[in-house]
């Protein structure tokens, strides 16, 4: 039987506001990307995210990003790689904490948004990425876009990888994902969005922003808890893998 695992990006509140529901995807999600407090998030937050994750026997991983709260993490920010580098570990070692707490820990590593697009193609920035984890905890796996930079520095570090497909995401035919800001970017139909993830967990090929045929490799497919009908999309998803023969679990244990 193929297997694939769900994961989602949580805990991105602050304070009083809120976004997404954490705790009904937690019902759904085999992994929890949490936000650690530098694109969103706060301390109470993570508190109460992790808790709820290990009750679910979702696995707790850490997703980190740039200092960019005002921006959501979603504005590349031109960083000196020593200091991105001490930045990863920050936010790794403080969801770590709040894990711990709740009976548990850190079970990988997912950089947000501009940060998990820069370093797609950013040799520098992914760099140092992984001098983080490789002096924080090389046993941790780490999640990423297939054919990046990211992703082929931290095997040659000797981190595990999983690569990653986006259930509600287009993609450009070089296999990257089309920028938020234009048009089709987010997908909302949740008949197409099922359909592509079958596809990407049994390696079939998708369809990509220009009609082409585009074959995603993923050991994990992440559900935006941001996207309009997260939670639903999330439930349709995981009851079209399960009916396909694909079990739905967590890659880290």
């Amino acid at each position: 039987m193929t297997g694939i695992d769900l994961n989602s990006d949580l805990g991105e509140g602050f304070g009083h506001w809120a976004l997404g529901d954490d705790d009904a995807l937690l019902g759904v999600v085999t992994s929890a990307n949490v936000a650690c407090g530098y694109h969103a998030s706060d301390a109470s937050i993570m508190r109460r995210v992790c808790e709820r994750a290990v009750e679910r026997g979702v696995a707790i991983g850490a997703q980190v990003g740039y200092r960019d709260l005002p921006g959501f993490g979603r504005r590349f920010i031109d960083i000196e790689p020593e200091a991105l580098t001490q930045d990863v570990i920050y936010q790794v070692g403080a969801l770590e904490a709040f894990a711990r707490v709740a009976g548990s820990r850190v079970r990988y590593v997912k950089p947000h948004g501009a940060l998990y697009n820069a370093i797609v193609h950013h040799e520098e920035q992914a760099a140092a990425v992984v001098r983080a984890l490789a002096d924080y905890d090389p046993t941790l796996p780490v999640l990423g876009l297939p054919g990046s930079a990211w992703l082929r520095q931290a095997e040659e570090a000797g981190l595990a990888v999983v690569p990653e497909a986006f259930a509600d995401r287009a993609y450009t035919p070089e296999g990257t994902l089309v920028s938020r800001r234009v048009k089709g970017a987010v997908l909302e139909d949740v008949d197409e969005i099922v359909k592509r993830c079958v596809a990407m967990a049994t390696g079939e090929p998708i369809t990509d922003i220009e009609g082409g045929s585009l074959t995603v490799t993923a050991g994990s497919i992440c559900v935006h808890g941001d996207t309009a009908g997260a939670v639903n999309i999330a439930r349709a998803v995981k009851d079209a893998l399960t009916e396909a023969g694909v079990a739905v679990a967590p890659f880290a244990t």
